[in-house]
């Protein structure tokens, strides 16, 4: 974690500390569009607008402790905004060589489950499972009730349980 001292300098303005504190949480905003967007360019793109939004906004940040899940949050703000302006099906990677095909296609499966929920949803898991926000952090982050959370994470996992079942059973059909 990146001390609160850089975070709190990068947000009254040093930037200097603005560049070790996105170079720090770079990898997470990368990582989370790609898997929104499904496109190395796009979400190295995205890295870069993401870069500048955090940059033009980042005196809205309040609390320096929770600059990565504002970051994440920004990210996925602008893919879901992305998505609705091109309302187009993005085209997959070709999956590297050396990676198991079976992980390969069990990723997709997961990624085409979490693109069916709500956006909040798909928000919620993103956080909570790729990023290991805790609900405490959430609930600041996101102005919500900790209970609120915790019950939408619910259904959004019930979602993504039948999802996953329904598309186990017409394999085995």
């Amino acid at each position: 974690m990146l001390e609160i001292a850089i975070i709190e300098k990068a947000i009254s303005g040093d930037d200097e500390a603005f560049l070790v504190m996105m170079g720090t949480y770079k990898n997470d905003i990368y990582k989370t569009a790609l898997a929104f967007l499904k496109n190395k360019e796009e979400a190295l793109e995205t890295l870069q607008e993401v870069t500048v939004r955090a940059y033009q906004k980042r005196h809205q940040l309040r609390k320096p402790k929770y600059a990565k899940t504002w970051l994440v949050r920004i990210t996925i703000h602008y893919c879901q905004d992305l998505c609705k302006q091109k309302k187009r099906v993005y085209v997959r990677e070709e999956v590297e060589p050396d990676q198991a095909l079976g992980d390969e296609t069990d990723r997709i499966v997961l990624e085409e489950a979490i693109s069916a929920l709500q956006p909040k949803e798909q928000e919620l898991v993103y956080l909570k499972y790729f990023h290991g926000i805790t609900f405490r952090e959430l609930s600041v982050l996101m102005k919500e009730k900790e209970s609120t959370l915790k019950t939408r994470l619910y259904t959004a996992l019930a979602k993504l349980k039948r999802e996953l079942g329904e598309e186990e059973h017409h394999e085995k059909a």
